[in-house]
């Protein structure tokens, strides 16, 4: 037989005075501020409540804004939907300012920014024309991009210099657009980073294996010379890449301790719609568990990064 329970007597429970708890939230301390019309960057960001992700925003805002002063590398990683979302205008204004001194894109980043600087746009409907066959088969794309990395591996250029120079060259119409061609301009590091099949360019009868490979391995080197930077200051965003990009910053780093590299007391950051497995353990945890700093900032990329950039100039 069961054992039947009765309602336990509470009346000896002890409690304590409210004025001696610890609490982790104040109106003095960590409430938001009226926010007003008119106000200014500084002041939108000093009114956030000081608690959670407006906290983990402004102090990522500070260690972009402490890198670049120290004169550390800022490292943006993107997915290709950051491209999508029309953010170039946005990330352009970060590096003429100096703020961003690497740029490394997964596959789909590329060609985004590519079929932009070609055409002024981009993102096919997949779902339309998959079943037709026609998906991906967009003969410029894959023609010019396939071209672009051949005739750069044979100059012992990388994936993403590969692209962005052939766009300056070629003076495709949009090219104003494409942070590939700015970034080959202004000789700042821009890497692209693919796994093969995951493309469309390598569906076209011009794909090489043997190039994409080198190209992109040639990029994975260079960013492992930037990552190889990263300590006392550095920075490191990743924006919207769940897989591919966490795992090659966690290669690259290390490598670059391996080869004596002292890469600890840097910042690093995952920006998405919603936070995923390799991001918060490639990027946000274990790379920092030294004396490091990993945040966490959860949002759409066409509200987040304008606030972010904004924030960074405002501040230097």
């Amino acid at each position: 037989m069961k054992k039947r329970y009765e309602p336990l007597d509470i009346s000896g429970v002890s409690t304590y005075p409210i004025a001696e708890r610890k609490n982790k939230v104040s109106v003095a301390h960590d409430f938001a501020k009226p926010v007003k019309a008119g106000m200014s960057v500084a002041d939108l960001l000093a009114a956030l409540p000081k608690q959670l992700g407006s906290q983990a925003l402004n102090k990522v805002i500070d260690a972009v804004v402490a890198a670049r002063r120290k004169g550390k590398p800022v490292v943006l990683a993107m997915g290709g939907h950051v491209i999508k979302c029309g953010l170039q205008p946005v990330l352009r204004s970060l590096i003429e300012a100096d703020v961003i001194t690497a740029v490394a894109l997964n596959g789909a980043g590329s060609i985004h920014d590519f079929e932009i600087a070609l055409i002024g746009a981009t993102s096919e409907d997949v779902g339309a024309v998959l079943h037709a066959g026609t998906f991906g088969m967009a003969e410029e794309t894959g023609f010019q991009i396939n071209a672009a990395i051949k005739a750069g591996v044979e100059k012992g250029l990388g994936y993403g210099e590969s692209i962005g120079r052939m766009i300056n060259e070629r003076e495709l119409p949009f090219r104003g657009e494409s942070l590939q061609a700015l970034c080959a301009e202004r000789g700042i590091p821009v890497t692209v980073h693919v796994a093969v099949g995951t493309d469309i360019t390598h569906q076209h009868p011009t794909a090489d294996g043997a190039v994409i490979g080198q190209a992109s391995y040639t990029d994975f080197r260079i960013l492992t010379s930037v990552v190889s930077e990263l300590g006392d200051g550095g920075v490191y965003l990743n924006i919207g890449s769940a897989v591919l990009l966490p795992e090659v910053f966690l290669k690259a780093l290390s490598i670059a301790q391996n080869l004596g590299h002292h890469v600890d007391h840097f910042t690093t950051a995952n920006f998405d719609m919603q936070q995923h497995y390799r991001p918060l353990t490639n990027v946000v945890k274990r790379p920092t568990s030294g004396k490091s700093h990993g945040y966490t900032i959860t949002g759409h990329h066409e509200i987040m990064l304008p606030f972010l950039a904004a924030g960074v100039l405002d501040r230097l």
